[in-house]
């Protein structure tokens, strides 16, 4: 389709745009997971250590979450599309050039080339919300965050061929499917209809400075927060659960994948219901609305922090679990950030509120205080 048509009718690539959008998405999640089933292997080959393995199952995940801002923005500016496409073929690449690898150290720069499949989310994100209208954002954004699933897919897929060919074979298989998505997706899609427009009246995409100008706001950076746990949280566990398993409960790397599925299904799925402000999809039900024109810059910044999350969380469960010994000490420090993240968001809120409508500062009528025998609040003038 073309840019003229996408104008024209917005809501004839509208559905096009989201699945194919998912689609590629799961195809990208799934290979920016891939380190959760490989790493096993490498484990044991190279002898590693559990900080060094965690190390090396969160190195993808930082590139992906470093490159997040920039691509968000570059989809913003030039079309989330053209954007999407070079990602997928980038990471392709660097998967294929995976199966070279032959110690940690060239484990770890592999692993940096993979992550740039992660950054799929900042650009998939400001593409799709660029077709959908504020009250169908949060359901469109929703359906496209289930792509996480992907990790599932990995899981689930990767270590069956792995038994069977190899883990070198899973990196090819893999790189294909990413090149073959690429294709596809280029083939199916149009630019936006924000792009359209701006092609069509031949307006120059904003700088830089004036797409990072939301980013001066506390709120963005409470979004990230709450990114950190829901998402980073989400990512780590996908990728420590397969080595939990097999560590503490001695199951073999199929049956331990199997297990991972199980947790990365669902909790992709219940991305869906992101319009009624649940979970990961909340978070980006949100953006578009508070930050319509600056999605890519702002939900860049939320997705980044978040993948950091799934960087900084695996190598953490690593070193407790060295330092300490105790597995389930991982689950100990998710509870301790989702208690720090609850307890903003609540103070918050309430502030929020306050500004909002004044009228929430002053006292309120108590009956029932003078049958306890407590004072009354002074009345209010009308």
């Amino acid at each position: 389709m073309s840019a003229t048509t996408a104008l024209g009718d917005p809501a004839k690539g509208r559905t096009t745009a989201l699945w194919a959008s998912t689609v590629a998405f799961t195809v990208c999640f799934a290979v920016w997971t891939i380190f959760s089933i490989l790493g096993v292997q490498i484990k044991k080959d190279l002898g590693l250590t559990d900080a060094q393995f965690g190390l090396l199952v969160g190195t993808p995940v930082l590139t992906g979450s470093l490159i997040r801002l920039v691509l968000g923005i570059w989809a913003d500016q030039y079309g989330g599309r053209i954007v999407y496409v070079g990602v997928m073929v980038a990471a392709a690449i660097a998967t294929g050039l995976l199966t070279f690898a032959y110690d940690y150290t060239t484990f770890l720069i592999a692993a940096l080339g993979v992550g740039i499949a992660g950054g799929s989310f900042a650009v998939g994100i400001a593409y799709v919300s660029k077709w959908y209208p504020k009250e169908s954002q949060g359901t469109a954004l929703g359906i496209f965050g289930a792509g996480n699933v992907g990790a599932a897919v990995t899981k689930f897929l990767a270590p069956m061929v792995m038994v069977a060919l190899g883990w070198k074979m899973v990196a090819i298989l893999w790189a294909i499917a990413l090149l073959v998505m690429a294709v596809v997706f280029w083939l199916v899609t149009a630019d936006d209809p924000d792009l359209a427009r701006r092609k069509a009246e031949g307006v120059q995409p904003e700088s830089f400075a004036v797409m990072m100008e939301p980013l001066k706001n506390l709120q963005v950076w409470r979004f990230s927060l709450y990114y950190f746990f829901v998402f980073g949280g989400f990512v780590a566990l996908a990728l420590w659960l397969p080595r939990y398993y097999v560590g503490v409960y001695g199951l073999d790397i199929v049956t331990a994948g199997l297990l991972g599925a199980a947790y990365s299904v669902p909790g992709s799925l219940f991305r869906i219901l992101g319009g009624t402000s649940l979970g990961k999809a909340a978070v980006y039900k949100h953006i578009p609305v508070y930050y319509p024109g600056r999605v890519g810059s702002v939900g860049g910044v939320v997705g980044l922090i978040g993948g950091l999350g799934g960087f900084v969380l695996p190598i953490t469960f690593g070193l407790m679990n060295d330092v300490i010994g105790v597995w389930t000490s991982c689950f100990m420090l998710l509870f301790a950030i989702v208690a720090v993240s609850l307890t903003w968001m609540h103070f918050a809120i309430r502030a929020m509120d306050r500004r909002e409508h004044p009228e929430l500062r002053q006292p309120r009528d108590l009956p029932e205080a003078r049958h306890l025998g407590m004072p009354m609040p002074a009345a209010r003038k009308s």
